[in-house]
């Protein structure tokens, strides 16, 4: 049996990754590493935390000591690598805290499979999982690719761009087996609520503003969560060692142009009058070094295999706001910081 780490497999995206593994590959030993912290949810994994195939571990990927002996015990074949500072907000506020996990945390992942494969390459494989933020802001037309030139306009993009750099530096120097994709802004069920879709559901529900960066112009391209693990496995089995992968949503909206429609949509789930969601939108003083566009061009992931995504945003978006209105509990207990006892409760009665 292979044995497999996912690294922040209680995030968002690892906690969709980490669920579709267990479930998918019974013969795989799955192994999820989180520190648990503000964005790390145990209860994000309920369903699948008793499976026999299925470990989690608590640490930090700073702790080189701690990953050390985590690949020497479990003797990995793989790493699907997902921890990671994810928002431009906090990274402009702390960014030592985004090179700390993002680029040390990264390099010490690295440095241990290294030296646990050393000499034994064949059939291993570090898969880092990486952003679009890293190629930086496009104008009004064009794409990125994979060849798109890196130019990342904030702390959190720098961290990331870093972290790819030296995943390609392991494959050039030390010949580890790598490979890298870049998504475009993930959306969907289990999403911390300081992200813009999460926020302004939550917001809505509890009739607060819904705060509006700018005069909401910033284009991103949005992709369901589950597409974007669908592609991640896809690229994981059948992609090309040392390749880098664009992955996106083909969904391009600016940023007013999608809170207008989550708010048309959760009027009618709420049975509001319609419009009375849209009289919460602010406007607020933009971010500093907030790029204009993100657009991923993905053609050689369908060229080559074979993956498309499965939904358009108006479905996708209905889908998120309905597991949110579902589990409001959850919603609750991430806003409060409640959802923090859950590790206590479950594993320390273990």
């Amino acid at each position: 049996m292979q044995t497999i780490l996912i690294t922040g497999g209680a995030g968002f995206i690892g906690s969709h990754l980490t669920r579709l593994f267990v479930t998918k590959y019974p013969n795989y030993n799955i192994v999820n590493v989180d520190a648990l912290t503000y964005a790390g949810n145990l209860a994000n994994l309920t369903d699948i935390e008793n499976e026999p195939n299925y470990t989690f571990v608590k640490g930090d990927i700073t702790d080189a000591p701690f990953i050390n002996d985590l690949f020497s015990k479990y003797q990995f074949s793989g790493v699907l690598h997902c921890a990671a500072e994810s928002h431009v907000d906090r990274s402009i506020t702390d960014p030592l805290a985004f090179v700390r996990t993002n680029v040390i945390g990264t390099v010490n992942l690295l440095q241990a499979a290294k030296e646990s494969w050393k000499g034994n390459m064949q059939d291993k494989l570090f898969y880092h999982i990486s952003t679009d933020e890293v190629y930086g802001s496009l104008g009004d037309e064009g794409f990125f690719t994979e060849e798109t030139a890196y130019d990342p306009r904030s702390p959190y993009s720098a961290s990331k761009a870093s972290s790819d750099h030296f995943v390609r530096a392991y494959y050039h120097t030390y010949h580890l087996p790598v490979k890298i994709s870049n998504c475009s802004n993930n959306y969907g069920p289990f999403h911390f609520p300081e992200k813009l879709i999460p926020l302004c559901i939550h917001n809505i529900i509890n009739k607060k503003p819904l705060p509006i960066y700018g005069k909401g112009e910033n284009i991103r391209d949005w992709l369901f969560v589950e597409d974007h693990v669908r592609a991640i496995d896809t690229i994981f089995h059948n992609g090309k060692i040392g390749e880098t992968y664009n992955i996106g949503g083909h969904n391009e909206w600016t940023n007013i142009a999608l809170v207008k429609e989550l708010c048309k949509q959760m009027d009618q789930k709420l049975g509001r009058a319609e419009g009375e969601s849209a009289q919460l939108i602010t406007y607020v003083t933009d971010r500093a070094g907030h790029d204009l566009r993100y657009a991923i061009d993905a053609t050689k992931l369908k060229n080559e295999l074979g993956w498309l995504p499965s939904l358009q945003f108006e479905e996708g978006l209905s889908k998120t706001i309905d597991w949110y209105l579902k589990n409001q509990e959850w919603l609750n207990n991430v806003t409060s910081g409640g959802y923090q006892n859950y590790y206590e409760a479950q594993y320390n009665k273990r």
